[in-house]
């Protein structure tokens, strides 16, 4: 077992290796690569990614990743691309073409026509001397000492090196163009990360039919009618400008009784928890579940501008929202 635990350690060493043989050696070339990128994007254009093989797999994470934070990309087969995929190109988009080799004879077919369409090329490869390079307009060399397979055969970390890369120019062009945590959700509308960063609290908090309001002077076991009728398990205690003065709930009420069976005759504001913790309306709903785990509450307070109570995030409805 230690024999096969050292192998896979050998594996990690090599690909961390080459990582930080092309994080040493990244230049000038990579920095043109970007700004080449952002001069398309601007003109309306959009990144296509082409490669064959492993390369391929790896281009289609990297255009795949390039879209989600913000830039317009598709991965275009080479050999596809001869049979008409080449028309997803156009006049201002940008190719890149990815081969460790720079030799790979079903992608250097693809380079001249794609080339004629007035497409700027760019090469991504391990040899700045070989044909995909010399085709191009700019190459970004990507060397690596070796790869991590026993014959220096099966590309391992040269597509590790280029997939870490390919984010590499994702999250700097994401960084470069002022992509937000906005524009991210707006790309993700149907999963969780959407959600946490689009859902503000007034999308997720139950409206005046559906929680508790009362003063302090009302009596405790008129406020538990209330809350019945609501189907809610707390109260929100306002003063005359319903600004939040404290919060009652069925827990404060076990608690009382245990000191006072004549407690339903008292009023509210003298049992209540006073200062209770209050989010705005217009704050992100992901900030509810923080204050929820943090501060071990069931229902938060919710607020305006001028801290009048317009709502309660109950812990019971985040479930139906996939928030938790």
């Amino acid at each position: 077992m230690k024999d096969i635990i050292a192998k896979a350690q050998e594996v990690f060493d090599i690909e961390i290796e080459g990582l930080k043989t092309l994080r040493d050696n990244i230049n000038g070339q990579f920095e043109d690569l970007v700004n080449k990128c952002v001069e398309t994007l601007d003109n309306g254009g959009k990144v296509v990614l082409t490669g064959i093989g492993k390369s391929g797999y790896i281009g289609k994470k990297i255009s795949a990743t390039l879209s989600s934070v913000g830039t317009p990309s598709v991965f275009m087969h080479p050999v596809e691309a001869l049979h008409g995929d080449l028309g997803m190109m156009q006049h201002n988009d940008i190719l890149i073409a990815l081969s460790y080799s720079g030799e790979t004879d079903e992608l250097i077919s693809v380079l001249n026509p794609a080339k004629r369409l007035g497409i700027p090329l760019v090469a991504i490869t391990g040899d700045a001397a070989s044909r995909l390079a010399q085709l191009s307009d700019l190459c970004v060399e990507m060397k690596v000492p070796r790869e991590a397979c026993p014959f220096n055969l099966a590309p391992t970390t040269t597509t590790t090196a280029l997939l870490a890369l390919g984010d590499a120019l994702a999250l700097v062009l994401l960084q470069v163009r002022g992509f937000t945590r906005e524009d991210y959700g707006r790309l993700h509308p149907g999963g969780a990360i959407g959600r946490a960063v689009t859902m503000t609290v007034g999308d997720i908090m139950r409206r005046e039919d559906r929680f508790a309001v009362v003063s302090p002077a009302t009596l405790i076991k008129d406020t538990l009618f209330l809350m019945t009728s609501k189907r809610c398990g707390s109260a929100i205690v306002v003063d005359e400008k319903q600004q939040p003065l404290g919060i009652f709930t069925d827990g404060d009420l076990r608690r009382q009784l245990e000191r006072d069976a004549r407690v339903l005759e008292r009023r509210v504001g003298e049992v209540m928890t006073s200062n209770p913790f209050r989010v705005g309306k217009n704050r992100l709903a992901v900030e509810v579940l923080k204050l929820i785990e943090n501060k071990k509450i069931n229902d938060i307070i919710v607020v305006d501008e001028n801290d009048r109570v317009c709502g309660m995030v109950d812990i019971q409805d985040l479930p139906g929202f996939k928030l938790m």
